[in-house]
């Protein structure tokens, strides 16, 4: 018997019941469609986790003082990271395209109407906005000459702002102080994501030129110093290189640490990849549910057509091609109703695209994964099915009544 005979005679029999045919695949149409959607969940998520890290700055390096090393019980002495480091990093690390040290200070900030807050001061340098990839709401960040003239100007947070003088835009120019000093407000500003906190910066936090912070202090020691690096794949070996200039400027026992997002970012990506594996095999179970309903109908199936087997043996046809329809049958069921289940998973992300402005990632594979599952539901369950009509002797056929 030809291919197209054995199609044809499938397509029949699905004609003759066409109600029983749809709710057999609905089972394949429901797990094809979560499959596809699942894997789009996962994308989603995975590309706004790492969108999230990006947006911190993958090539940024965050050097600090972590204490004395072995023998430092002896030598109670501090030996903090000095601006000369950081100068010293730039001469000798080429990979190095800006940095920035960092002062941290605390002061007590008048609000207006007897209130009065704890706000946290960082001394920067006009590089900071690009080290930290900020965002500047209104105004502007200060420049190298503000820094080299010792200009009382401060760049604030949008919450500093909002609080103390109503709006972003209305904080340009307003002046307020700093033990006893007047600061102008030259512009506001927001981290590029959301940290949830694990950042230098505060809510209400205002930054000023690092030769004016050093006044503050008294002291030329920074907290931190930030590196940005040219490209992201010289990011380890700059922050290996970064530390060897810095403890070879100090004594051996300090120790000192530098931390990158690049860690990171690669324990994120391994993360939301094995959250996505996991979910396509829940859905997959699914899909085998959806495979146990069509290998239920083709038995049923097939006891129903006991006389129709009976008859197409005595006229001459093999146990293999009978096998092949009932087979062919059962991959039908599954393979439609998979076809169905990626259009409508597919309309989804694509629905999203088209109506608004999100771009919902749309993965070929699990095209690909639902296709090819689909198939393998069909041939495996379909398989006990189709062996035991090959199988039925045809004069006990003729005879069932």
């Amino acid at each position: 018997m030809a291919w197209g005979e054995i199609v044809r005679l499938a397509v029949d029999s699905f004609r003759t019941s066409k109600v029983r045919f749809a709710l057999t695949a609905l089972g394949m149409v429901i797990g094809s469609a979560s499959l596809i959607l699942v894997v789009t969940i996962s994308l989603t998520g995975k590309q706004y986790i790492l969108n999230a890290i990006q947006g911190i700055g993958l090539n940024m390096v965050e050097v600090e003082y972590s204490g004395g090393g072995v023998g430092a019980a002896k030598d109670n002495r501090s030996d903090f990271l000095t601006r000369d480091d950081e100068k010293a990093v730039v001469e000798a690390v080429p990979a190095v395209a800006a940095s920035s040290p960092m002062l941290e200070m605390h002061d007590r900030v008048s609000f207006g109407g007897g209130l009065v807050k704890d706000v946290l001061v960082l001394g920067v340098s006009p590089q900071y906005s690009q080290v930290r990839n900020l965002i500047v709401v209104s105004g502007r960040f200060f420049d190298d000459e503000d820094e080299e003239t010792h200009s009382k100007v401060a760049v604030v947070t949008e919450p500093f702002a909002r609080e103390m003088f109503g709006s972003a835009d209305a904080a340009i120019n307003q002046s307020f102080q700093l033990s006893g000093i007047p600061f102008t407000v030259i512009g506001t500003f927001k981290e590029r994501v959301y940290t949830f906190g694990q950042t230098e910066i505060a809510d209400e936090t205002i930054l000023i030129p690092y030769s004016v912070g050093r006044y503050f202090t008294g002291s030329d020691t920074v907290k931190q110093i930030f590196f940005s690096i040219r490209d992201q794949g010289d990011v380890e070996e700059a922050t290996t290189e970064i530390l060897r200039v810095v403890q070879s400027r100090h004594k051996t026992n300090s120790v000192y640490k530098a931390e990158t997002l690049t860690s990171l970012l690669t324990v994120a990506a391994q993360s939301a990849n094995a959250l996505t594996i996991v979910l396509l095999l829940v859905s997959t179970v699914t899909l085998a549910v959806g495979g146990v309903g069509i290998m239920n109908i083709m038995l049923a199936n097939v006891r129903a057509r006991i006389r129709e087997i009976g008859i197409r043996k005595a006229l001459g046809a093999t146990a293999r091609e009978i096998k092949l329809q009932f087979l062919v049958e059962a991959v039908f069921i599954s393979l439609s109703g998979g076809l169905v289940g990626i259009v409508v998973g597919m309309a989804f992300p694509l629905s999203v695209r088209f109506f608004t402005d999100v771009r919902l990632p749309i993965s070929g594979w699990s095209v690909v994964i639902a296709l090819v599952t689909s198939t393998l539901v069909g041939v495996i369950f379909g398989t006990l099915p189709a062996n035991r009509a090959a199988q039925m002797d045809p004069v006990e056929s003729l005879k069932y009544e």
